[in-house]
């Protein structure tokens, strides 16, 4: 085993006294090390009930001959990161959980590792680590939270407190509603209620194959995820004898089912971000036209919000992730998964309760994907938009740009009542870079929708909360502080966005633009200190998923 190293031979009788100082038995010396990497907080309702988990995985690992050893690693929230300077730290936090987590497993020389996870930047940062250190590893995901009450009307994270904040300042909600709303949204521990970034990276490691079947959409706090975990804690002690890897599972179809998945679900735009990073570890080539080209060929076959109609909880009583697998098997690729069961085996295996909630391929909401990557002179290396949540008549739409150097600028002016239909609202310097730390544009969003300006759309070198609806185009590439034509854009430029082309135009022309790039100059770097100083200096553009590049 792995774990020899430090407990085998005289030698280590230095470190056999320690590993005995934590109350091992000398029985269980002989077992596999089973580490049990836990994100548990306290300031995070999507991690909050892991205290429970860690113990159904704790049990199922002794039971299946190993012995656990819980670790921690941090979380950030990024519903509360949200609208200041703490959402820079989000996307960063996804990088330094991957570093903490090799730390840990190499230094201890744990022979497998069960990781207990949930929200936005932890399960990819999770993930990253697992390809890295190619450890025997399975993902318990603690799941999504049930749904909100307020009025007999089911309510949600996004909708019931973003916008109606929006609804709020506008006046068409009073204090009581506000009030009342925000005490419902989030009734309990679990990830927030819809296909958000958590829940999407939730069910596309079980696509890939790196959770139990029925892990992605099983509901916090219940008995069923509690018996995945259980159950996960046994099967890592058999992954480690049969040595079956993450790199024997996260391997090119692996990926491919993923993005496919992400697609028929109509999943977060962060996936864009967050699957080339996980394959830059797994040493699999990813890229934004992977995404495009899959999504032309992949129908989207749920409809659940923010864009859509149904909850989480919907999807998990109409048959989980294996009954959208079922539906989308003539797509899926058949690969082996920590379970035992193949992709394909799994696919036959499950059964659709409901064909609206999860409907058949031949009968989709949208022809296509979910998410679309559109090209044009102001983003030459790609930008992405959620496609599937934009109202048919913004799919194409050309409007005059109101530009803003901040996500704050931005946020004035919508509250303002400064922007009107036929805007476009172009937020820069918020990239990797230029951000640092590329925030997430919920609250801008959000407001947009709250106060009603559906014929408004908004583009940013940023990027956008999975609870983002509406004509919102993010990961401009290159980005503002890199210099990309993003930095050039002024107030009352012309911008077209047509998503079934794929294309979004600046209409300047190109001698314009060349004497506006001899003015421009590059902004003084932000007065930044710590790790957000050593991410700005390191991190890659959002087109190659803002990843820290080793080659």
């Amino acid at each position: 085993m792995r774990s020899d190293i430090i407990k085998r031979g005289c030698q280590r009788a230095p470190n056999r006294a320690l590993i005995y100082g934590t109350g091992v038995s000398k029985k269980q010396m002989d077992a596999p090390f089973i580490g049990v990497c836990s994100s548990f907080t306290d300031l995070i309702p999507g991690h909050s009930g892991m205290r429970v988990l860690e113990r159904f995985v704790e049990k199922g690992v002794h039971t299946g001959g190993g012995q656990a050893f819980i670790f921690s690693v941090p979380g950030v929230c990024d519903g509360i990161s949200m609208g200041h300077g703490g959402m820079r730290y989000s996307l960063p936090s996804r990088d330094a959980i991957a570093d903490m987590i090799e730390c840990v497993v190499n230094a201890h020389a744990l022979d497998g590792v069960v990781f207990i996870t949930n929200c936005d930047k932890i399960t990819p940062g999770m993930l990253m680590a697992a390809a890295r250190i190619n450890v025997p590893s399975i993902f318990v995901t603690a799941g999504p939270m049930i749904s909100g009450n307020w009025r007999m009307k089911r309510r949600d994270f996004i909708t019931d407190s973003f916008e109606a904040a929006a609804k709020f300042s506008a006046g068409e909600i009073d204090l009581c509603e506000m009030e009342n709303l925000e005490m419902t949204a989030c009734p309990a521990e679990g990830s927030c209620q819809g296909l958000f970034t958590a829940n999407t990276m939730a069910c596309l490691t079980e696509v890939m194959g790196m959770s139990m079947p029925g892990c992605g959409t099983a509901i916090a706090g219940h008995a069923k995820k509690r018996r995945i975990a259980f159950d996960s804690g046994v099967r890592v002690v058999d992954l480690v004898r049969e040595n079956i890897t993450p790199l024997s599972i996260m391997n090119e179809k692996a990926f491919r089912n993923a993005i496919k998945a992400d697609l028929a679900l109509g999943g977060s735009t962060n996936t864009t971000l967050h699957l080339p990073a996980i394959a830059y570890e797994a040493g699999v080539r990813l890229n934004l036209a992977s995404f495009d080209e899959l999504s032309r060929e992949t129908p989207h076959i749920t409809s659940l919000r923010p864009g859509g109609t149904y909850f989480m909880e919907d999807l998990e009583f109409a048959g989980g992730i294996p009954a959208v697998m079922h539906s989308l098997k003539d797509l899926l690729e058949d690969n082996p998964t920590v379970s035992g069961m193949t992709v394909k085996e799994i696919c036959a295996a499950a059964e659709i309760y409901d064909g609206d909630i999860i409907r058949p391929v031949g009968n989709p909401y949208h022809r296509e994907g979910g998410i679309a990557v559109l090209k044009g002179n102001i983003a030459p290396r790609g930008c992405v938009i959620k496609q599937s949540a934009v109202i048919p008549e913004m799919l194409k739409f050309t409007g005059e740009a109101l530009c803003f150097d901040s996500e704050e600028d931005a946020m004035k002016a919508i509250m303002g009542g400064s922007v009107k239909n036929g805007h476009i609202v172009v937020i820069r310097y918020e990239g990797p870079k230029g951000g640092p730390g590329m925030r997430e544009m919920l609250a801008p969003t959000a407001a947009i929708s709250g106060l009603g300006l559906s014929k408004v759309a908004l583009i940013t070198d940023g990027r956008f909360s999975g609870g983002t609806r509406g004509p919102c185009v993010g990961h401009i590439s290159p980005e503002a502080a890199e210099g990309g034509m993003i930095a050039l854009v002024k107030d009352g430029d012309k911008i077209s966005i047509d998503v079934p082309e794929r294309k979004i135009e600046l209409h300047v022309s190109d001698g314009e633009l060349e004497e506006r790039r001899k003015a421009w100059s590059a902004p003084a770097p932000k007065s930044l200190k710590g790790y957000l100083a050593k991410y700005a200096k390191s991190v890659s553009s959002a087109d190659e998923g803002a990843i820290f590049k080793r080659d």
